[in-house]
């Protein structure tokens, strides 16, 4: 199945800035074994490169990508909120002026109906979003014996290591790296690549029958990524109307960002939630049983300001 959606992608992807993703380089990393342990180092490029929109379309989704080849000019930060609101509302609160945001995307998840987060989120080095004071997770009896790895899912985070921005995804309860200060990080999970971590963060428990995501149905979903050479992957995965299922799995979406060179990725809160922002245009992944898309309020957001 993924040979034959490997050998669809390329044909038919479009790209709004650039004819291919080969045609520009991201900043040079530590190797695999360094940056399980420090992350991924970030260092600028020799021309400060904005972050680069694409579209793959697909039979059952059409989905999107935004490369963030130069991570230091462009740093990803996280943005949370008191009360739900859409990823372009939240966007609109975070930096002054028309089209100071180059691209964002959902993050983490939380609770619709009491707005509270269930998933950590970190802003300028402080705890805002803490999922074990929410009552509604941890009191549920239905969770209990999953809620130790519930609070200890992936999170995706920015470090400063000798004002160098760095890049990880890696469990809540990981060490941040000697000389390193955890500037932001937000919680989603399971970690895509290198591998699931479905079962180690509770979401697939096969002897229960439980699947918290869906993961093997098809669905809107967002993710976030690492590159081996520097970059950033945001990809949202967008349902298609008048195709049913319409969609990714989260194994699709895994070989989507594998074939861009993605080594570590995360997976964010997804269906309804599923939103990204590039410029001035949004882009919603969800479609209601009428196939018209669904604009749902987040908590949390990945963004990134349009600097110069």
């Amino acid at each position: 199945m993924f040979d034959a959606m490997h050998s669809l992608l390329r044909p038919m992807l479009y790209i709004s800035l650039v004819a291919a993703i080969g045609l520009f380089g991201c900043a040079p990393v530590p190797d695999q074994a360094g940056a399980a342990e420090s992350g991924v180092e970030a260092q600028p490029l020799a021309q400060p490169m904005p972050p680069i929109y694409e579209t793959v379309r697909l039979h059952a989704a059409t989905v999107h990508v935004v490369t963030i080849p130069d991570p230091v000019n462009y740093p990803l930060r996280v943005a949370v909120v008191d009360l739900l609101a859409r990823v372009d509302a939240i966007a609109a609160q975070v930096c002054e002026g028309d089209g100071c945001v180059a691209a964002a995307i959902n993050a983490g998840f939380f609770d619709p109906s009491n707005g509270l987060t269930t998933s950590h989120v970190v802003k300028d080095g402080v705890l805002v979003a803490d999922p074990s004071q929410n009552e509604r997770l941890v009191g549920n009896p239905d969770l209990a014996s999953y809620m130790d790895r519930i609070l200890n899912r992936s999170e995706f985070r920015r470090y400063d290591c000798d004002s160098t921005p760095s890049y990880d995804i890696t469990f809540h309860s990981a060490p941040v790296p000697a000389g390193c200060d955890l500037v932001d990080a937000v919680g989603a999970g399971p970690q895509l690549l290198p591998q699931d971590t479905s079962v180690e963060e509770g979401f697939v428990d096969s002897a229960a029958g439980r699947d918290a995501l869906g993961s093997q149905s098809a669905n809107a979903r967002s993710a976030v990524g690492l590159t081996a050479d520097g970059c950033v992957v945001l990809v949202m995965a967008a349902q298609v109307p008048g195709v049913s299922p319409s969609g990714m799995t989260m194994a699709e979406v895994a070989e989507v960002m594998r074939d861009r060179g993605v080594v570590k990725a995360l997976n964010l809160d997804g269906g309804s939630s599923s939103t990204l922002l590039y410029g001035d245009t949004i882009h919603y992944g969800r479609l209601n049983a009428s196939g018209e898309l669904v604009q749902r309020p987040v908590k949390s957001i990945l963004w990134v300001e349009n600097t110069p």
